[in-house]
């Protein structure tokens, strides 16, 4: 028995179910291996997880058990599309099936399935039919259909076409035809035994090639699906030849001018007919008719295959001067067709008679500053022929700064029009030329050159308005520095050059006694070595002067930069100590970590390149100890002092500077530790370290007091004399302090410095550091301070300022 199903619903009716699920269910018992087959209908191109049935309900099967009884799908002959859902029993749609791939062109499509439970064994048979869809557009086997049809066809007359092919079957395969729009031709659609469509094009229209050669159509397969689908082919039409038109010349009538003594191979007209058929059809050849005489061909050549007629012999106005020839142009057609035209070829007497011309007069040379209007040349022309032949025309180059002037018949002068430059143009070639007006005009041409003298009218220019030279310090004396050479476009004593440095004085030093220069050629040279650190620049003029009269002047501005050299060896001015001396420092034991031990400071001279310095450890006691900034000089503990330190420290420190080869100095420190504790104060602040004299009763402690104690007495006692020496200090400064200000910047210790700020945080820590006080007050005009260092304890205190009055503090 089977059973019809469609996608959602059962064909068979309601009272019809109970009776065929029924028969299925005593069927069944009597034989497990069922034959009924159940039918169900999908279209193609369902979506992946579509649901066909519900297998379970159609084959009256309990859900439960499906997965117990091991249900499974077996497809016949087909790849798997379908699948069973054992959890719901429906039946549904694992790959999208394309009916046209399975069954080809089959006019009904089916896959076959079988499904299958054990305990007890049940198959099903199961036949699903696969529904077309419009899914596929007619298509031709070729994209272009190539026709050749002659323009003599007849209307009517039919041509096959390709036909369109479409995997679709049923009404969704190709339906009909239809051409695009022409005059020419239409189609008929017709029926094949086997019920395809195929079209036949019809001409309803006679051709012309000639007219158009080529017809492009455009033919379009429908098929009868909803919505249709179509595909379309290019039909292109090519209209063969036939011999149906004839040749014809441009002109039927031609009349041709020609001189006498034309040479011989001279073009004397190309005639040109055409053929609007192609192929042989439209090859020309050219030849004269039987009404051409003798004379005339003998005396022209026709080329039969270009058409050119060109002079065979000797043309005589006086012997012949009219020539009548009639030529044929034929095709190369089967059924030949003719063409003809008439030429009237017309011999014209000929100008054979140069014109003259005779320079009267012409001077040369003059100089370059002759006025305008003057005179140069007198020339005279003139012609044997007669007529237009016989009038003559006489020109000179218009690009010249000449003019012709007629002063009587053919009789001209030439002026100067334009003002003369001998640097520009030395010398003009002048060429006279006279033609005449016949046809074709003669000419005659004379050509006279004229020189001109050189004047001073040029000054005398340098490359440059602007040199800069660089020029290395410690240059030796007579040093070529450069070659200033100026250029003077005149000629001969005009031309020569003589150089000077303009004189100017820079700090009572006049130019002269610094530079020198070559009179003749312009080498620039250097009288004396100089010193970067000194002389930076000189700005002066150098002057070029030429020869002439009167003589021409002009000058360049000259910028001397004197390039610095690494010849200046760094000084380490803190801390400060005699030559080769070793700078001794005491510090307390009980430092703590990252405290500034000492600050190295060294100046270098040389620029700012060169005298840029850093720092480094060149021998150190203990690297783990102390640590050394490379940029500032700082020297600042890395750990606190332990009990297995050496007692003395001893670190060398090198400054070097960022020349090449790089210089360097060097400094010895040697540190003392002291079991001295020492009150902590930051190291940016200028208020003076205060030593707590009772905190630790040992015999280095009083040593140690003891002798800062006799130091300090000394430099009170030095401090007193120099005060009694001096007149009373303004209430301004501290009476005690002294007020002289020196200029070695090499000492810091119990003097005053000139001091920037650069150098007073270092000051600071240095002097403070051995007990000192610093002070720093500005001068007068404010750009620089006095710094000032002096021993604690000299009463500062006492005076009748307080010591805030007297500390100036960094701004």
């Amino acid at each position: 028995m089977i059973r019809y199903k469609t996608r959602g619903d059962f064909v068979t009716m309601e009272s019809l179910k109970r009776y065929v699920l029924l028969s299925l269910f005593l069927f069944s018992i009597a034989n497990p291996l069922s034959a009924s087959v159940t039918h169900y209908s999908i279209p193609e191109e369902m979506k992946e997880g579509s649901v066909v049935a519900n297998l379970a309900t159609d084959l009256t099967l309990d859900i439960k058990t499906l997965n117990q009884r091991k249900m499974r799908l077996d497809i016949i002959a087909n790849k798997k599309y379908l699948d069973v859902n054992k959890e719901t029993g429906e039946l549904y749609v694992v790959e999208k099936i394309d009916r046209e791939h399975i069954c080809n062109t089959k006019s009904s499509c089916y896959i076959k399935l079988e499904v299958i439970l054990e305990s007890p064994l049940r198959i099903f048979n199961i036949e699903i039919e696969i529904l077309d869809m419009n899914d596929n557009a007619p298509q031709f086997r070729r994209d272009a259909i190539h026709l050749d049809i002659s323009e003599v066809t007849p209307r009517g007359e039919r041509f096959s076409l390709s036909n369109a092919v479409d995997p679709d079957v049923g009404s969704n395969s190709v339906k009909t035809y239809h051409l695009s729009e022409s005059e020419y031709f239409n189609i008929e659609v017709q029926t094949g035994r086997d019920g395809s469509k195929f079209a036949e094009l019809i001409l309803t229209k006679t051709l012309d090639r000639e007219q158009q050669a080529v017809h492009n159509l455009i033919l379009t397969a429908v098929d009868g699906g909803t919505p249709a689908r179509s595909g379309t082919a290019s039909v292109i039409v090519h209209i063969l030849d036939t011999n149906d038109n004839p040749p014809t010349f441009d002109k039927e009538n031609l009349s041709v001018n020609l001189m006498e003594n034309s040479p011989i191979g001279s073009l004397v007209v190309h005639l040109n007919a055409t053929d609007l058929d192609e192929g042989s059809n439209s090859d020309i050849s050219y030849s004269y008719s039987l009404y051409t005489s003798e004379k005339t061909q003998e005396t022209f050549n026709l080329n039969p295959a270009t058409g050119e007629v060109t002079v065979k012999g000797m043309l005589n106005y006086e012997d012949f001067r009219i020539y009548d020839m009639e030529v044929i142009a034929t095709d190369k057609g089967a059924t030949s067709l003719t063409g003809q035209c008439t030429i009237k070829i017309l011999v014209e007497d000929m100008n054979d008679n140069h014109p003259e011309i005779s320079i009267k007069s012409f001077q040369s040379p003059v100089t370059e500053n002759i006025e305008l209007e003057t005179v140069i040349a007198v020339v005279s022309v003139s012609d044997k022929d007669s007529g237009d032949n016989g009038i003559v025309d006489l020109h000179v180059p218009d690009n010249m700064p000449f003019k012709l002037r007629e002063s009587s018949d053919n009789y001209y002068e030439l002026v100067v029009s334009e003002p003369l430059d001998r640097e520009k143009v030395p010398e003009y070639d002048i060429t006279f030329t006279v033609t005449d007006r016949g046809s074709p005009p003669l000419s005659d041409n004379e050509t006279m050159t004229l020189e001109l003298l050189d004047v001073n009218d040029n000054v005398p220019q340098f490359p440059q308005s602007f040199y800069t030279i660089r020029v290395m310090e410690n240059n030796a004396p007579g040093a070529l520095l450069s070659s200033l050479t100026a250029f003077d476009p005149d000629l001969h004593e005009n031309q020569y050059l003589v150089y000077f440095i303009i004189e100017k004085e820079i700090a009572n030093t006049s130019m002269s006694m610094l530079f020198s220069i070559n009179p003749e050629n312009g080498n620039l040279y250097a009288l004396k070595t100089f010193d970067y650190e000194i002389e930076k620049e000189f700005l002066f003029h150098i002057e070029a002067r030429d020869s002439g009269s009167p003589p021409l002047s002009s000058n360049v501005t000259v910028h001397i930069i004197i390039v610095d050299q690494n010849d200046n060896a760094p000084v380490i001015v803190s801390p400060w100590r005699a030559q080769g001396s070793v700078v001794e420092e005491k510090i307390p034991r009980s430092t703590d970590k990252g405290s500034l031990v000492a600050k190295v400071i060294a100046l270098d001279t040389d620029s700012v390149h060169n005298s840029r310095i850093t720092y480094q450890f060149l021998q150190v006691t203990d690297a783990t100890l102390f640590s050394l900034d490379q940029y500032n000089g700082e020297i600042r503990t890395m750990r606190m002092f332990s009990y297995r330190d050496p007692r003395h420290q001893r670190l060398v420190v090198v400054a070097k500077d960022n020349g090449e080869p790089a210089l360097s100095a060097t400094v010895t420190i040697k540190l003392t530790t002291m079991e001295t504790a020492v009150k902590a104060y930051s190291d940016m602040t200028e208020e003076p370290l205060e030593y707590d004299i009772f905190s630790d009763i040992n015999l280095y402690l009083v040593i140690g007091l003891g002798s800062v104690s006799f130091l300090l007495l000394i430099t009170i006692l030095v401090t007193i004399v120099i005060k009694c020496q001096k007149p009373k200090p303004s209430k301004a400064a501290p009476p005690s302090r002294n007020s002289v200000i020196s200029e070695r910047n090499s000492t810091i210790a119990d003097s005053t410095l000139v001091s920037n700020d650069a150098y007073w945080y270092s000051l600071f820590l240095a002097e403070t550091r051995k007990g000192k006080l610093v002070v720093r007050q500005p001068l007068p005009k404010g750009s620089r301070y006095i710094v000032s260092s002096i021993p604690r304890g000299t009463g500062l205190t006492d005076t009748s300022d307080s010591a805030a009055s007297t500390l100036q503090y960094p701004k």
